[in-house]
């Protein structure tokens, strides 16, 4: 039984909106594929849909939406694109999920 002066997980001042949000995002399995192969290295679009085996117009369906939503972020290579995930509580439950299984940069 708690004692009434202990603190309990949702009697914080912590703010779970934005986890919330990338919880919902990471939801679909596609999108939770990849990102969690966006986390042991970057990668373009071409590889991504590939790896996948997804029509390239799907993945980059997916990879806005992640991207909109400052999960992962693109640098452009000259005409390719690469992929990488920047965002700090994505890379936490990721990490949650898969544990040591998937190799976080």
């Amino acid at each position: 039984m708690l004692e009434s002066t202990a603190k309990l997980p949702f009697d914080t001042d912590m703010d779970f909106d934005r986890e919330s949000e990338i919880l919902k995002v990471l939801g679909h399995p596609i999108r939770l594929k990849i990102v969690a192969g966006l986390m042991s290295q970057s990668c373009n679009v071409k590889k991504i849909w590939e790896c996948l085996a997804l029509p390239q117009a799907t993945v980059s369906q997916h990879l806005a939406l992640l991207k909109n939503k400052d999960i992962i972020t693109g640098r452009r290579e000259g005409v390719e694109v690469f992929y990488q995930v920047t965002c700090p509580e994505a890379i936490r439950i990721i990490r949650a999920i898969f544990g040591d299984n998937i190799d976080c940069k």
